[in-house]
């Protein structure tokens, strides 16, 4: 367990080297910092640190930089995030609450988040699995068409149309139709997908036997777009900012890009740090279990409606990162997503 007064060394150093990317010497903690101790005790207390692995002398010169262990000890003394200014709480208040519809959410979200950050933001999709009905309607097209509509508390929209063998258009067809949507959001509206599936496996048998085609039909279109697994999806921004930090990567950017291509380890990544709800979960460096994210630190939390989370959202950056800041825009960019998508 570190002490006090080498956590606060320690926290020095992240804060310089943060800020200035240039290895962090005694000389220049004791400039800085009112550490109120000595240069010899400074230095005493970056050996101590240096031979526990937190810091580390990237070359000959006699300054010291965070290695991932030592990230991780300073996030972990993060004890409370300091709550944005109200101008900031009111400009993303603004940003987002102009958004038409769940895609206009999610492209705002990620292009808010990585201006604020200056890093790349990362969104995922509600998560279809975890959603639950909001409504569904029927739209005739013309009178053998029949437009099936799933509306999830998401926002997110479903759409099938099939076709009819009775003209949807008649006065028995509108009828049908009014105690068919009746009959479809009696069961469904308010459940999970899953479940509302099931739910309406009977509603078939509450109708006459000549309607009883239309309504199957109806109820498949409905268990295609509740039940089936569908490739889930993240959108980026900020790619950009990477190339601002180029010299805190290895060798080259290259591997992150790469790794940023393939979705389906950020899609893993955002599920693994997002199961613990409002938490704000930090990944430092090798921590990260895809090799090409190993210099990089990801920042996320969940979002979603109510007490459900429904999908994750995040950054992701070199590990030299502003982590307070960073991980107090990810914490209220997600509880304004939350609070858009439960009206």
């Amino acid at each position: 367990m570190i002490d006090e007064r080498k956590l606060a060394v320690l926290r020095a150093i992240v804060q310089d080297y943060v800020q200035t990317s240039e290895p962090v010497g005694s000389k220049a903690l004791l400039e800085r910092h009112h550490l109120g101790v000595s240069a010899a005790t400074v230095r005493n207390d970056m050996a101590a640190l240096e031979d526990e692995g937190l810091i580390a002398a990237p070359h000959t010169s006699a300054g010291r930089v965070p290695t991932d262990a030592g990230y991780r000890v300073f996030v972990d003394q993060i004890s409370e995030l300091k709550p944005m200014s109200g101008p900031a709480r009111t400009a993303i208040s603004t940003f987002l609450q102009g958004a038409v519809d769940l895609d206009d959410v999610v492209e705002r979200t990620v292009r808010l988040l990585a201006s604020l950050t200056q890093q790349v933001a990362v969104m995922q999709y509600p998560s279809l699995t975890r959603s639950s009905v909001r409504h569904v309607e029927l739209v005739p097209i013309g009178a053998n068409r029949l437009m099936v509509v799933l509306i999830v508390n998401t926002g997110r929209v479903e759409q099938r149309v099939i076709e009819s063998s009775c003209d949807l258009l008649s006065a028995d067809g509108e009828h049908l139709i009014s105690d068919l949507r009746s009959g479809l959001n009696a069961k469904a509206s308010g459940h999970q997908l899953s479940e509302a599936a099931s739910l309406l496996q009977s509603l078939p048998d509450s109708f006459a036997p000549a309607d009883r085609d239309l309504v199957r039909a109806v109820v498949r279109s409905l268990e295609d777009a509740l039940v089936e697994e569908r490739e889930e999806r993240v959108v980026l921004a900020g790619t950009s900012n990477l190339m601002r930090f180029g010299t805190d990567f290895p060798l080259t950017i290259g591997p992150v890009l790469e790794a940023l291509e393939e979705h389906v380890v950020l899609l893993k990544l955002l599920t693994t740090l997002t199961d613990e709800g409002d938490v704000v979960a930090v990944r430092i460096g090798h921590e990260n279990p895809h090799a090409g994210l190993s210099a990089t630190s990801v920042i996320s939390t969940g979002y979603g409606t109510g007490n459900d989370v429904l999908a994750g959202l995040g950054v992701l950056g070199p590990t030299r990162m502003d982590y307070p800041t960073t991980m107090a825009s990810v914490r209220a960019v997600a509880r304004y997503v939350s609070q858009i998508l439960d009206p």
